[in-house]
C-alpha cells in the first residue's frame, strides 16, 4: 500500500517537472518570437523607395497638384451658360381719372439666350488643360526623380557606414589576436616590455575607429529615416543591398539616348512648347466673334397683329469686333513659343551636360577601382601577414609590423570608400538619364 502511494507520489512529482519545463520552453519561444518581431528586418532599396513614395509628404502634396490640373479640364470644356429672362411692363401705379386697372395692360414676358462659341474655343481650351496636366505630371517626375536622388544617396551612406564598420570591427579582432600573442610572447620572454606597451597602445587607434564607425552609421540610419518620415527606432532599423561595383559601363551615347527618352525635366520642356502654340491658336480663335442667339415669348397683343396674344420673337446678336480683336493675347502667346522653344533647347543641353559628367565621375571611379580589386587589396593583406609572420620570429622591426597594420587599414579603407563613391556617382547617373540603370 505505501509503495503504491509512493509510486503515484513520483509521478505526479514528475509530471509535474515536466509541465515546467514545457511551460518554460513555451514561454523562451514566445519571448524569442516577440523579439524577433520587434527587430524590423532589414529593407533592400526597392522597399525603401516603395515606402518613400506612398509617405513622403512633399510628394504627396505635388501629386495632389497633378489632380487639380486634371479637374481643370473639366472647366475647360464647359459650354457657357445659357441666360432665363422674366421680365414685366405696363403695370398700372396709380388711378388716373379715378380709374385703376393695375394688371390690365400688363405685359409679361420671358427671354432665352445663348452665347454661341465659334472657332473650335472648347476644344482649345481643353487641349491646353490637358497639356498642362502632362506638363505637371512630367514635373511630378522630376521632383520625384530629384528626392530619389537623395534618398538613393543616403542609402548608399549607411550601406558605406556598414561596410566600414564592419572593416573596423574585423581589424580590431585581428588585432587583439595579435596582443593575446604579443603577450604571450613576453610572458616567456621573447618580447620587451617596452614593444609589448606599443603594440597595446596602438589598440586605441582601432577601438577609436571603431567607435566612430558605430557613431556613423547611427547618424546615417537617423538621416536616412527622417527621409522616409519614419519614426522606427534607429536600433530596430536597418537596410541591406549591394556593396561592390561592376567595371563594365556602356557607352556614353547609350546613357545620352536613355536620357533623351526619359528625363521628366527636358518632356515637360517639350510639353511647355507645345501648349505655347495651343494657346496662341486658342488667342486667336478668343478673337474671332461669337455671336448671341435669343428668343422670348410674350402673352399681349402685338402692335402689327391686335387678336395675336400669344408672340414670339427671335432676335441673333453679333458683337462689333472693331477695336479689341485680342491683339495682345496674340502677340504675348506667339512670344511665348519662342521663348519655350529657347527652354526646351536649354534643357537638351543641360540633360547632355549631366550625363557627360556624371559618366565621367563614374568611370573615374571604376578605373580606381580596378587596380584594388586586382591587385591592392591582395597586396595589402599579403604584406600585412608577411611582415607579422616575420615579426612574430624576430625577422622584422616592430615599426615594420605597425607599418604594415597601418598601410592594411588604409588600404582597405579606401576601397570601401572608393567603393561608395562609385555607388554615388551612379545614383548621379540614374538621376541624370532619368532612370535606374546603374545599380
Amino acid at each position: 500500500m505505501n509503495t503504491e502511494i509512493a509510486g503515484t507520489r513520483g509521478r505526479g512529482h514528475r509530471i509535474r517537472r515536466a509541465s515546467a519545463r514545457l511551460f518554460l520552453c513555451g514561454l523562451w519561444v514566445i519571448m524569442a518570437y516577440t523579439q524577433r518581431g520587434a527587430a524590423q528586418s532589414a529593407l533592400s532599396w526597392e522597399e525603401v523607395k516603395s515606402k518613400f513614395e506612398s509617405a513622403n509628404p512633399t510628394l504627396k502634396a505635388d501629386a495632389a497638384n497633378v489632380d487639380e490640373m486634371k479637374a481643370e479640364e473639366i472647366t475647360a470644356f464647359l459650354r457657357p451658360n445659357p441666360t432665363f429672362t422674366l421680365s414685366s411692363d405696363g403695370t398700372q401705379l396709380v388711378p388716373h381719372s379715378g380709374v385703376w386697372q393695375p394688371i390690365k395692360g400688363s405685359q409679361v414676358q420671358t427671354n432665352f439666350s445663348y452665347l454661341h462659341e465659334r472657332e473650335h474655343k472648347r476644344e482649345l481650351r481643353l487641349q491646353s488643360a490637358k497639356e498642362g496636366t502632362q506638363i505637371a505630371s512630367s514635373l511630378h517626375s522630376d521632383l520625384e526623380r530629384n528626392l530619389l536622388f537623395d534618398l538613393r544617396a543616403q542609402f548608399v551612406t549607411v550601406l558605406e557606414a556598414k561596410a566600414v564598420l564592419d572593416l573596423t570591427k574585423q581589424e580590431l579582432d585581428y588585432y587583439d589576436h595579435i596582443i593575446e600573442i604579443s603577450q604571450a610572447r613576453y610572458k616567456i620572454g621573447d618580447m620587451a616590455q617596452i614593444d609589448l606597451d606599443r603594440v597595446e597602445l596602438q589598440r586605441v587607434q582601432y577601438e577609436s575607429d571603431w567607435q566612430a564607425a558605430e557613431v556613423n552609421l547611427r547618424t546615417a540610419k537617423i538621416q536616412l529615416l527622417q527621409l522616409l518620415d519614419d519614426k522606427t527606432p534607429v536600433d530596430q532599423f536597418d537596410v541591406q543591398g549591394r556593396f561592390d561595383f561592376s567595371d563594365q559601363l556602356k557607352p556614353l551615347d547609350d546613357f545620352r539616348q536613355i536620357a533623351m527618352s526619359n528625363r521628366p525635366d527636358l518632356k515637360a520642356a517639350v510639353e511647355s512648347t507645345q501648349q505655347a502654340k495651343t494657346n496662341y491658336k486658342l488667342a486667336k480663335s478668343n478673337g474671332s466673334t461669337d455671336p448671341t442667339f435669343s428668343s422670348w415669348y410674350s402673352y399681349n397683343p402685338s402692335f402689327n397683329n391686335p387678336n395675336d396674344q400669344h408672340t414670339l420673337g427671335l432676335s441673333v446678336s453679333v458683337p462689333l469686333r472693331i477695336f479689341d480683336r485680342n491683339q495682345g493675347e496674340k502677340k504675348r502667346t506667339q512670344l511665348d513659343i519662342g521663348r519655350n522653344e529657347q527652354l526646351e533647347d536649354a534643357a537638351r543641353a543641360q540633360v547632355f551636360s549631366d550625363v557627360d559628367s556624371a559618366y565621367a565621375q563614374l568611370n573615374s571611379n571604376v578605373i580606381l577601382l580596378r587596380p584594388y580589386k586586382e591587385k591592392y587589396l591582395a597586396q595589402a593583406v599579403r604584406v600585412r601577414e608577411t611582415v607579422t609572420f616575420a615579426w612574430q620570429r624576430g625577422a622584422a622591426s616592430l615599426m615594420d609590423f605597425l607599418n604594415a597594420q597601418s598601410d592594411y587599414r588604409q588600404v582597405q579603407l579606401a576601397y570601401v570608400q572608393l567603393v561608395g563613391s562609385y555607388l554615388t556617382a551612379g545614383a548621379q547617373l540614374n538621376l541624370a538619364v532619368g532612370t535606374e540603370t546603374v545599380q
